[in-house]
């Protein structure tokens, strides 16, 4: 084995000895009880009991437990496990305090611990589940956490990004092919974004469609990257599955993506106020300058603005995706927040995004995003009532990912160890 494999074997080790004692193994059978629950579609069970068993969820019901229950948690509010749908796991600060490059001498295990940290950070804030696009190295992150050796949310990757404006479709096909052998769960590409665009381009559309319709062909979803409305247009007209950021998409498009049955991921707040509370590790660093966090800064109304517009598109399918990018990690439910006060989404709609409808984004509507008998067990506690005080989600004080203990105060059945 070589030495950065061994040193990422070794830090993956000890993250999992870090880990609290409750995650180390599963419970046979466990129940759980809170004041209120919000099962991810719209149902609210007040003085609610879940029991899970074997990493299911076996029982859902109203009242206490038939005896003491595992974990008591008082006036809290029982969730399905949150979903991130876009971050970026990868993305970390060095120890110099500035973003991560591959130049800037820091080790393969190095980079695989801080990976490992911002996994665990996004797992302790509540979010079970997330997709990570577009890193390689997020393949072992996501296989590592898979088989149990460390702790982290379930990870999706595209273990890269399609940014090739000048490839033939047939090269593009190609590229989508190499990502899916390399493992990938799911496609991400740029868009042109060319903010001079007047309408769809041909050449872009042409490039669009050959990488969406060959990763339709494997059975992969496809996520692209626009900002602008001729790029997020061409993603809809091309058969894309998900368009990201949308900032400028004009309401007709956003109107066709209902019709087009596109799920639309744009950001509220984090990614901008992250890069404004961390621009001195960013500044000087690849397109990082003045000018970049000037536009950054003009365009956080903009941003808001985009939400709201698409939250009253009628049928548009508006998931959670925060961008989360280094120095962001562990703060992914700042967006629920934002789309609650800043863009006036309902607290009720707001969690659905982030769970039962983020889920079915994924693919994944029969395993998680919801609190119902033979899912996974994926669930999350936070202090007090969040469908009155969205805030709420930032006060995590359970979190149960497959039946293990991430977050939670000591189980009932459990007694100190022994001093002697």
């Amino acid at each position: 084995m070589r030495a950065t494999a061994r040193a990422a074997v070794a830090i993956g080790l000890l993250l999992a000895v870090l880990a609290p004692r409750a995650a180390a193994q599963a419970p046979g059978r466990v129940t759980i009880h809170a004041a209120r629950l919000f099962d991810g579609r719209g149902a609210v069970i007040r003085d609610a009991t879940v029991v899970v068993e074997g990493g299911k969820i076996a029982a859902v019901r109203r009242g206490p437990p038939r005896g003491a229950a595992d974990y008591e948690l008082g006036d809290a509010t029982l969730l399905p496990g949150l979903i991130d749908a876009h971050v970026h796991l990868a993305w970390h600060l060095n120890g110099g305090g500035r973003l991560h490059t591959p130049d800037d001498g820091e080790t393969p295990g190095e980079a695989f611990a801080a990976m490992a940290a911002n996994a665990l950070a996004t797992l302790r804030a509540g979010f079970t589940t997330v997709q990570s696009v577009g890193s390689p190295e997020e393949v072992a992150l996501r296989d590592s956490i898979a088989a149990g050796r460390i702790p982290g949310p379930r990870v999706l990757t595209s273990t890269g990004q399609i940014i090739a404006p000048e490839a033939s479709p047939e090269r593009l096909r190609r590229m989508v092919r190499a990502l899916a052998a390399r493992g990938a769960d799911v496609i991400k590409a740029f868009g042109w974004d060319d903010p001079r665009a007047a309408g769809v381009n041909a050449a872009e559309l042409e490039r669009l469609r050959a990488i969406c319709s060959e990763a339709a062909s494997l059975h992969l979803r496809t996520l692209v990257h626009a900002h602008t409305d001729a790029s997020a247009r061409a993603a809809v007209l091309a058969g894309c599955t998900q368009v990201e950021h949308g900032l400028f998409v004009a309401d007709a498009t956003l109107e066709l993506m209902a019709r087009r049955h596109v799920w639309f991921d744009p950001q509220c707040s984090l990614v901008f106020t992250n890069y404004r509370e961390h621009r001195a590790a960013y500044e000087g660093i690849g397109g990082y300058s003045a000018e970049t966090f000037d536009w950054f800064e003009r365009n956080v109304p903009v941003a808001r603005e985009t939400v709201r517009r698409a939250l009253r598109t009628p049928g548009l399918r508006v998931v959670y995706g925060t961008d989360a990018v280094a120095g962001a990690h562990g703060r992914n439910a700042e967006d629920l927040v934002c789309r609650v006060q800043q863009a006036g989404q309902a607290p009720m709609n707001a969690l659905a995004s982030a769970t039962a409808l983020a889920a079915e984004s994924l693919g994944l509507a029969d395993r998680i995003g919801r609190i119902a008998p033979g899912l996974d067990a994926d669930l999350v506690a936070v202090e007090g009532d969040p469908l009155r005080d969205i805030t709420a989600v930032r006060r995590v004080v359970f979190v149960l990912k497959g039946g293990r203990a991430i977050v939670a105060p000591r189980a009932a059945r459990e007694t100190p160890a022994s001093s002697g």
